[in-house]
């Protein structure tokens, strides 16, 4: 096993972990039924399969319930997120005339197979498809919150995507560990994947750049160094009240609405 092979295999392992006691921890907290069942059935919302190479990817289509969809919006959800955690987002954006999809990661929830990095890149690609296919003709905007800022930040060259949008961003998957408390000595033992920064200084479509100013996990700081990295149109903003996790845990018009406005129905679709 070569050294970048090892990195990567002990970041899969890190992730999984992270991801299945942060699942663990939201049982207990009552955010998630012991049992697994999480209502994500409803008008206008359809549960999908489709296929990332040899893994198959669960994933959760809602659209609005009166009215023709206005956007498309591809959601890569973060670490300690299964798609269910999502749907409250998901019923505000159908409530605001956008049609979104979110997946789970291979080895994640109902998806098949093993969590890597760049696994999770074409589930990415792959449910970016699936939902243009699902969509068209509307443009597709991708947007990545937490750890899926990074996968989307990374495949935004592979895809014809209409905007990006980055919410509770890292500028790189190093300097996050070294936010969540990995000491700097130790950074080259992280690959040197997800460099968010470097992504935005080629990427050549409109890019908003959404911070809570109550982040504890990526710092606002984090935030407006990435708006300074961006090669094209860049919009930052700064959410007052907005913890990591509460975009998603207490979805709020303030903070979805805006995002809507400001960047996926920005051109007046």
């Amino acid at each position: 096993m070569t050294r970048d092979q090892a990195r990567d295999f002990l970041l899969s392992i890190a992730i999984t972990a992270t991801s299945r006691v942060c699942i663990a921890r939201d049982r207990l907290m009552r955010r998630i039924p012991w049992d697994g069942r999480v209502e994500t059935a409803g008008p206008g919302t359809s549960r999908h399969v489709f296929p990332s190479g040899k893994n198959s990817i669960d994933a959760v289509l809602v659209q609005p319930r009166s009215g023709a969809a206005k956007a498309s919006l591809l959601l890569c959800h973060g670490i300690g997120e299964t798609v269910e955690l999502w749907h409250g987002v998901q019923q505000l954006l159908a409530g605001n005339g956008v049609v979104s999809l979110v997946f789970d990661y291979s080895g994640y929830g109902r998806s098949t197979g093993f969590f890597n990095s760049s696994q999770a890149e074409q589930d990415a690609v792959a449910a970016f498809h699936f939902l243009a296919e699902q969509t068209a003709p509307m443009p597709v905007a991708v947007l990545g919150l937490s750890l899926g800022s990074g996968v989307a930040a990374a495949i935004i060259e592979r895809v014809a995507a209409h905007r990006l949008v980055l919410c509770a961003a890292f500028t790189s998957l190093r300097k996050a560990s070294g936010s969540v408390g990995v000491p700097q000595s130790l950074w080259p033992g992280v690959p040197p994947i997800w460099n968010t920064e470097e992504a935005l200084r080629d990427c050549a479509i409109p890019v908003l750049i959404v911070h809570g100013d109550r982040d504890r996990l990526f710092p606002v700081r984090m935030a407006r160094e990435l708006a300074a990295c961006c090669a094209s149109n860049c919009e930052l903003a700064i959410i007052p009240g907005a913890t990591h996790s509460s975009p998603f845990y207490h979805p709020h018009q303030s903070y979805w609405g805006d995002i809507v406005a400001r960047s996926v129905l920005a051109d007046g679709a």
